[in-house]
C-alpha cells in the first residue's frame, strides 16, 4: 500500500485541485447526442474513476486530496432510481459493445483487437464498481469520503442558474434550496460553493454570508491575477479563491492543452457500429477516416510526460509567487470533473500521477479549506462583475444571441414573485403544497445557465431552447391554474410532471416567501 504523502517541513507552497461536477437535469429527457446519454458517459468515464481514485487515496491515509463541487441537480440524478437502473443497463451494453468490437475487429488490425480487449476490461471494471458501491446512488459513495476529510465538498444553488441575472430573492431561494438538498443527502451543508459559471455581481457576498457560505471560487482575472491567496470580499468575512490561469491553462485552455496531444484518444471519432472510439488524436487537421488506431502504451508514456511537465509548471509558479510576495503561496487549478475521463480519456491516470508527484517535489497538496488553515489569506478585495466564460464577463449568458431567453427569464421571475402571498405553498405561513413545489422547480429549471451557454456556444442549441421552452410552458400552465384557484387541477398536473421527470432534490417552495 502506498503511504500517505508527507507534507514537506518547509513546502514551496500549496496546490489545490478543485473539480466541478455538473450536468443539467437530463434524466427522462432523451438520448444521444444529448439527454441521458451525456449523463451516463460522464458517470462511467469520469465520476466512477475519480471517486475511486479519492477512495483509494483515503484508504492510504490521505486527507484533503481535493475540493469537489457537486451541483445538487447532478446529485439528484446520480441518486435517482430511474437513472441508477438505466445506467446499470448502459454499463452492460457497453461491455456487449466492446465484445462485439473485438469480434468485428478480429481480422482487422492487432492494435484494434487489443483496444477492444482493453475496452472490455474497462467496461467490466465499471460494471463491478457500480454493482459493489453505487447501487444505492452517489450520496452513499461520497459521504464517507467527506466524513473522513478526504474531500472538501462545495455546494451551490439547486439548478445551476447564472446568479447575477437572478432577482436577489430568487437567487437566495435557489442557493438555500441547494444547500438544504446537499445537507439532506450528505448530513451537512457545505461551507463553500462553486458559484455557477463563477458568476459574480458586487454584493452577492452578503447573501452568501447570510446563507452560511464562507468561501467561493472566482476566475483569476476577477482578482487581476492575484490568485496567490484567498481574499475577504469587501467588508464581509466571506473569502474568494481565484483560479490560477497560468497553471490551469497548461492542462486545458480555449486554444490548447494536454488532451490535444496526438497520441491521446480522440473524443470525437467513433466507430459507429460499436459506438467505441478507436482512434488517437493523430493531428488537429486529420479527418476521422485517416486517424491512426489508439495505442494505450503511447498514451501511457504521454501521461507521464505531461504529469511531470505540470508538476514542473506548478513548482515554477509557486517559486515565482514566493519570490514576489516573500512567503509560501497558493496555486488553485480548477476544472470541470468531466474533463477527467469523459472528454480526456487519460485524465484520471494523469490526475493520480500528478497528486502523487507533487508532494515528492515539495508541494503541499490540500483543499481550499486546508489552504485557509495553512494561512493562505491576504487582504480584502472589491470584486467586479465577472464569470469564467468568454471575456470573463457575462456575455455568454446575457449576450445578443440569448436576449430572448434573458427577457423570458426576467418575466418568469416577476411572475413567480407576484404569486408569493397569493398562492398556498409559496409563503412560510402556509401548508406545503405539491403544486407550488413543482411550480418553483419548473422555474428554477427554466433559469438554468446551461440553456444560454449551449445556445451561445452553438452546442446542441435547439435542444437547449427546447428544454427552456418546456419548463417555461410548464411554469406558465401551473401558475395559471394556481392564480385562478384551481388547486385540484394544479395538484394533478404537478403529479403528472413529477411522475414524468422523476424525483428531484429537496425543494420546499415556502422558503421562497422567506427569501
Amino acid at each position: 500500500m502506498t503511504a500517505a504523502p508527507r507534507t514537506p517541513a518547509e513546502p514551496v507552497g500549496t496546490f489545490c485541485l478543485v473539480l466541478h461536477s455538473h450536468l443539467p437535469w437530463l434524466a427522462h429527457h432523451g438520448s444521444w447526442p444529448v439527454g441521458e446519454e451525456w449523463l451516463y458517459q460522464a458517470w462511467a468515464h469520469s465520476y466512477l474513476p475519480v471517486l475511486d481514485l479519492v477512495r483509494r487515496f483515503a484508504e492510504q491515509g490521505w486527507r484533503d486530496v481535493l475540493t469537489l463541487g457537486v451541483t445538487p441537480v447532478l446529485a439528484a440524478q446520480l441518486d435517482d432510481p430511474h437513472c441508477l437502473r438505466a445506467f446499470h443497463e448502459w454499463l452492460g451494453n457497453w461491455q456487449v459493445r466492446a465484445h462485439y468490437a473485438g469480434t468485428r475487429w478480429a481480422a482487422a488490425d492487432p492494435e484494434l483487437r487489443e483496444l477492444a480487449a482493453a475496452e472490455h476490461r474497462r467496461a467490466a471494471w465499471s460494471l463491478a464498481e457500480f454493482e459493489a458501491r453505487w447501487r444505492h446512488g452517489f450520496s452513499p459513495v461520497l459521504r464517507p469520503l467527506v466524513d473522513a476529510g478526504a474531500v472538501e465538498l462545495l455546494g451551490g444553488p439547486l439548478t445551476h442558474p447564472f446568479q447575477p441575472l437572478l432577482d436577489p430573492r430568487v437567487r437566495d431561494f435557489a442557493l438555500r434550496a441547494g444547500l438544504a438538498d446537499t445537507a439532506l443527502r450528505l448530513g451537512r451543508a457545505p461551507a463553500g460553493i462553486w458559484a455557477p459559471e463563477c458568476g459574480y455581481a458586487p454584493g452577492m457576498e452578503s447573501a452568501y454570508a447570510a446563507a452560511g457560505v464562507g468561501h467561493f471560487l472566482v476566475d483569476g482575472p476577477a482578482l487581476h491575477g492575484d490568485t496567490s491567496a484567498a481574499h475577504p470580499v469587501g467588508d464581509s468575512d466571506v473569502v474568494c479563491f481565484g483560479r490560477d490561469l497560468a497553471v490551469t491553462y497548461r492542462v486545458w485552455s480555449p486554444k490548447a492543452g494536454y488532451p490535444g496531444d496526438p497520441v491521446y484518444r480522440d473524443f470525437h471519432t467513433y466507430d459507429h457500429p460499436s459506438g467505441l472510439k478507436p482512434s488517437r488524436v493523430t493531428g488537429k487537421q486529420v479527418p476521422p477516416e485517416h486517424k491512426k488506431p489508439y495505442r494505450p502504451d503511447l498514451a501511457e508514456r504521454a501521461v507521464r510526460r505531461h504529469a511531470e511537465d505540470f508538476v514542473a509548471t506548478v513548482l515554477r509558479r509557486l517559486r515565482e509567487l514566493r519570490d514576489r510576495h516573500g512567503r509560501p503561496s497558493l496555486v488553485v487549478a480548477a476544472y470541470d470533473t468531466e474533463l477527467y475521463g469523459h472528454w480526456w480519456h487519460e485524465g484520471p491516470a494523469w490526475l493520480e500521477l500528478v497528486l502523487r508527484l507533487l508532494p515528492e517535489a515539495g508541494v503541499r497538496v490540500s483543499s481550499l479549506r486546508g489552504a485557509l488553515a495553512a494561512g493562505h489569506l491576504a487582504g480584502p478585495v472589491e470584486l467586479p462583475a465577472s464569470s469564467w466564460g468568454s471575456g470573463k464577463d457575462w456575455r455568454v449568458w446575457d449576450g445578443a444571441q440569448v436576449a430572448d431567453l434573458v427577457d423570458a427569464n426576467a418575466r418568469l421571475q416577476r411572475d413567480l414573485l407576484d404569486l408569493v402571498g397569493v398562492v398556498p405553498g409559496l409563503a412560510p405561513s402556509t401548508s406545503r403544497h405539491a403544486a407550488a413545489d413543482q411550480l418553483a422547480r419548473e422555474a428554477l429549471l427554466a433559469l438554468s445557465s446551461d440553456w444560454a451557454f449551449m445556445v451561445t456556444k452553438d452546442s446542441a442549441a435547439d435542444y437547449a431552447r427546447g428544454r427552456a421552452k418546456i419548463h417555461h410552458e410548464r411554469f406558465g400552465e401551473l401558475a395559471g391554474l394556481l392564480r385562478s384557484g384551481r388547486h385540484d387541477r394544479a395538484a394533478a398536473l404537478a403529479g403528472r410532471l413529477r411522475a414524468e421527470d422523476g424525483p428531484f432534490g429537496h425543494l420546499d417552495a415556502r422558503q421562497l416567501g422567506a427569501a
